[in-house]
């Protein structure tokens, strides 16, 4: 079974869109980039011609990279039910300790994730912990520090 990429139908769009920006427009910039360090002379000791190189090298990564991400998009409806945790939802949640007051967070698709601003990945061992849980209920997340555990505070969407 080949991957599957969860994602919301506004994020397939921008990436889409990036896409399209990267075969037009800066392929054409990056092609113009190497097309005058090639003017500057011997190719052998050619430090612009080499970083334009890169810097094709790394386009064409990025467009085979979206085109197979593209290509295995899984469009997530967002449910109006908000009694379970699922992808969309927005949690908030509280460590059994009090550590740290109500901590709030978004789950979402794998392509979608911002770790440093709540912004979850459903595959990740916090996101996959929470998938599923209702309101008022304990979850465990196996973390490289030991089990955390949770109280689940709200679900919205």
């Amino acid at each position: 079974m080949e991957k599957e990429y969860k994602m919301s139908a506004a994020r397939a769009k921008e990436l889409q869109e990036e896409l399209n920006y990267l075969k037009t427009t800066r392929s054409d910039e990056v092609a113009e980039q190497i097309k005058v360090a090639r003017g500057f002379g011997d190719l052998s000791e050619n430090s612009e011609y080499d970083e334009a190189k890169n810097e094709q090298g790394k386009l064409y990564s990025r467009i085979a990279e979206l085109e197979e991400i593209i290509q295995h998009i899984v469009i997530v409806e967002e449910s109006t039910d908000t009694d379970v945790v699922s992808i969309g939802c927005k949690i908030t949640v509280q460590d059994s300790e009090n550590r740290m007051g109500p901590q709030t967070y978004t789950i979402v698709g794998s392509q979608e994730a911002d770790p440093m601003h709540g912004i979850i990945s459903e595959n990740s061992p916090f996101g996959k912990a929470f998938i599923g849980a209702r309101e008022g209920d304990a979850v465990t997340v196996e973390a490289p520090i030991g089990n955390i555990n949770y109280k689940v505070l709200k679900i919205e969407r």
